[in-house]
């Protein structure tokens, strides 16, 4: 399979003067990656409409900024202008397109020698992040996933959730999914920005977003913010109880938006959340639920077939519904073997855990589990574990009750089995 490369490069042009000008400009795809079994329409020509019946996703933009150096890179200076000037009027704080049309004006003077052609060390470095931008938009908009392909993380959403959210930090992209009766079902896909140290946050003040599962805790109005978070903030639960067990820390990892006079943000900028542009966190506010809507970021996601997404969902569940079954049989020896070695819950080991679910189960002489509404959304970085997440109705001849309960699930020696479990 061929690799998709990008690249800037020098493109020696001539301006309409008949100078020959050096414009730095992003060098066009060389091939994408084309097997026979991958469609060729991309996400973008099948988003289904949001609530209000518009369009969720900011494709716009990076469909004008292809435009844009497309014309560069094809000596059309002019049209690229007029372009760009287009592009401004509808999103006029977007640095990016203002340094585009900045390298235009000045190209008409004198010959450039790189793309953002400006002095000092300093606006180098902000020119630098704008380069990493661009980088991003055009590799996201010319690269989209196959159509058919889903990521490997959300193996299931329950009825409740309607909508699914995850990151791929390493291309600075969030892509949004709705729940179309248990199969994700791409909406739209927004640019981000990410903390300016990278992914994987291990500790406070490490200026890295956190690789994990995570869901929005609360929603955070406009009018109680620094300009700096722009339209709202959405908290995420890190530090989750696994990061925490594995001694994570840090605290306020949120989904916001940008200052007011910022349209958006370099890919790499902030102290570890998750940044989009104010429309499109406002777009995506309006899909988003406190305690319900799944965040997950990835390094690099992972995209499954629908059919090898079903196979690794089914597999899961029927695992998931024997370990119900060996409980509802008082079959404590098959009951054990779903648990890790390494079980830890509430400071119980698996020992003790075991050992007092033997004892329960002795007193009753029937029991019956309803486990509903399951959730499983597969980590993402190198720890591998699903968090399955269901309401429990547990009913004995002794006593009943319910419950929301969360698991983590690991593969052990090829099984999978419980090394986390708590109540919600």
């Amino acid at each position: 399979m061929s690799a998709l490369r990008f690249s800037f490069s020098a493109t020696v042009m001539r301006a309409a003067a008949g100078v020959t000008v050096v414009v730095a400009a992003l060098a066009a795809w060389a091939m994408l990656p084309k097997p026979e079994r991958l469609a060729q329409t991309t996400l973008a020509n099948h988003r289904p409409a949001g609530d209000d019946g518009t369009s969720l996703s900011n494709g716009e933009l990076e469909a004008q900024l292809a435009s844009v150096f497309d014309k560069i890179e094809s000596n059309r200076l002019d049209l690229a202008m007029r372009q760009t000037d287009t592009l401004l009027a509808s999103y006029p704080n977007f640095r990016l397109g203002h340094l585009i049309r900045g390298d235009l004006l000045l190209a008409r003077t004198r010959p450039l020698e790189t793309f953002g052609d400006v002095g000092s060390n300093l606006a180098a470095e902000k020119v630098a992040d704008l380069r990493d931008e661009a980088m991003a938009r055009l590799k996201a908009y010319r690269a989209k996933p196959p159509v058919d392909y889903v990521p490997r993380y959300l193996m299931q959403m329950h009825a409740e959730q309607r909508y699914a959210m995850v990151v791929d930090t390493q291309k600075s992209r969030l892509y949004l999914y709705q729940n179309d009766n248990g199969t994700p079902k791409f909406v739209a896909d927004y640019y981000i920005s990410q903390g300016k140290l990278g992914a994987d946050k291990v500790r406070e003040g490490d200026r890295k977003t956190p690789i994990g599962v995570y869901h929005v805790t609360s929603s955070l109005p406009r009018s109680g913010l620094a300009d700096l978070y722009g339209s709202g903030a959405y908290p995420l639960n890190y530090p989750n109880a696994w990061d925490k067990q594995h001694g994570r820390d840090g605290h306020g990892i949120w989904l916001h938006g940008t200052p007011s006079d910022t349209y958006s943000r370099p890919p790499k900028a902030s102290d570890g959340c998750v940044v989009l542009a104010n429309q499109d966190l406002d777009a995506l506010a309006k899909t988003l639920q406190v305690g319900l809507t799944p965040v997950i970021i990835s390094n690099n996601i992972e995209w499954l077939s629908h059919d090898d997404w079903q196979q690794e969902r089914d597999s899961l569940l029927a695992v998931i519904d024997a370990w119900r079954m060996s409980w509802e049989n008082r079959d404590d020896a098959h009951y054990a073997e779903n648990y890790a070695t390494d079980f830890l819950s509430d400071g119980q080991s698996r020992a003790a855990w075991l050992a007092r679910k033997q004892t329960v189960n002795a007193g009753k002489t029937w029991i019956k589990v309803g486990v509903n509404n399951i959730s499983m959304f597969r980590n993402p970085g190198a720890e591998d574990y699903v968090v399955v997440t269901f309401d429990q109705n547990y009913r004995s001849s002794n006593l009943s009750g319910s419950m929301k309960k969360r698991q983590y699930w690991i593969k052990e020696s090829g099984r999978w089995k419980i090394v986390k479990e708590d109540a919600v």
